[in-house]
């Protein structure tokens, strides 16, 4: 009888792959399945996606040559690695996938896919992804120019002070990349005009 949550656009997926693939995609769904029964199917990226409570459990991919299977999560990734099967060789988590003998066995399949469901439903991981913060740019060097021309112009100088280090970045650089004196000399004075009047370099497009 056939799994009413599968989704027919994973059905046509795998029927679409390799003959290779057709027969170690079918296998992981399956294991997934019976890993998590409440599992749901969706087609992201033109891949299957297995998704419990709106968070992504993992992926599986066909290719030409290959197929791919990721454990979604830090901590999977840890548990694979300390296992010696995480591998970078591949888009996924086990790398490139041939045949059915390059995956682990079944019974070890699916207590990864257990644990991973594990931590979605125990809300020990509530996001597909964990994005990092980037960290914020140090401020510019003010080239010279502009540093002595906005000591003159106290308005100037208290605006410029007040700009994000990004503003303050594009008139450094825009003043540097002059390569003749006379240029860097009318830029600085038009830099200085501009931020008086609280207007960013790029100013005629977009706002700080």
């Amino acid at each position: 009888m056939k799994n009413p949550e599968f989704n027919p656009k994973v059905d046509a997926y795998i029927a679409k792959a390799q003959p290779f693939a057709q027969p170690i995609l079918a296998h992981i769904r399956e294991l997934v399945h019976k890993a998590c029964p409440e599992v749901e199917e969706a087609i992201k990226w033109s891949m299957p996606f297995f998704v419990v409570r709106g968070v992504v459990l993992g992926h599986m991919a066909a290719f030409k040559q290959h197929c791919a299977l990721g454990l979604w999560g830090p901590e999977m990734n840890a548990i694979l690695n300390e296992a010696g099967l995480h591998s970078e060789n591949g888009m996924g988590s086990l790398g490139k996938i041939t045949s059915l003998k390059d995956l682990p066995s079944d019974k070890k399949m699916l207590g990864y896919y257990r644990h991973a469901a594990e931590l979605i439903v125990t809300g020990q991981r509530t996001k597909s992804l964990v994005r990092t913060k980037k960290s914020a740019k140090p401020a510019p060097e003010v080239p010279s120019e502009l540093s002595t021309a906005l000591k003159k112009n106290k308005a100037a100088a208290k605006v410029f002070a007040a700009f994000s280090a990004s503003c303050q970045r594009e008139y450094a650089d825009w003043i540097t990349e002059a390569k003749r004196p006379e240029t860097k000399e009318k830029r600085v004075a038009q830099a200085v005009e501009w931020i008086a009047e609280g207007k960013q370099r790029n100013w005629k497009y977009q706002n700080c």
